[in-house]
């Protein structure tokens, strides 16, 4: 099996372990009361990131050369990921979700910027194509992903403003 066949399968996984994992905290939070802000848009975070796997997996030759250096910065941004979600723990999701009187998380990466999350994302949706020389693949993806960043980042400030700092 060739590079890209085995990193795309190990980030098929990945993803998929980690809806489960938000679900699992999307509805234990609903259960505590929290409230979903603006999830007319969470369909096209999911079309979008499918699409992004879809093209890799159907653009990018199976033998195609490995730039190692870039694939060793994606990996260093999975580990950046898991630490954003250790450090949510039961408040990482994929949904913009705010529970009335929860304290924001300010401990790991939040301690130094407000969305470590999506700084990461949008250097995987970079680097993993052109850790395999898809250039475009990399570029257009990553103008989609910030369009709808830029929608969502104001959604989550303006749902997590009435909350304070822990």
């Amino acid at each position: 099996m060739s590079v890209v066949r085995i990193v795309l399968a190990i980030v098929v996984l990945q993803r998929c372990i980690e809806l489960v994992y938000a679900r699992r905290n999307t509805l234990a939070l609903l259960r505590r009361g929290a409230i979903e802000v603006g999830g007319n848009h969470y369909a096209f975070f999911i079309a979008l990131h499918a699409a992004w796997l879809a093209a890799m997996a159907l653009w990018i030759p199976p033998f195609a050369a490995v730039d190692w250096w870039l694939l060793g910065v994606f990996a260093l941004l999975q580990a950046a990921r898991v630490w954003v979600v250790a450090s949510l723990g039961p408040y990482w999701t994929t949904r913009v979700l705010t529970l009335p009187g929860a304290p924001l998380v300010r401990r790991g990466p939040y301690r130094f910027v407000r969305h470590p999350n999506y700084i990461i994302v949008a250097g995987e949706i970079a680097t993993l194509p052109l850790a395999f020389g898809a250039v475009a693949i990399a570029i257009v993806f990553s103008v989609l992903n910030a369009r709808l960043l830029f929608v969502r980042i104001r959604i989550e400030n303006a749902a997590l403003a009435t909350r304070t700092p822990a």
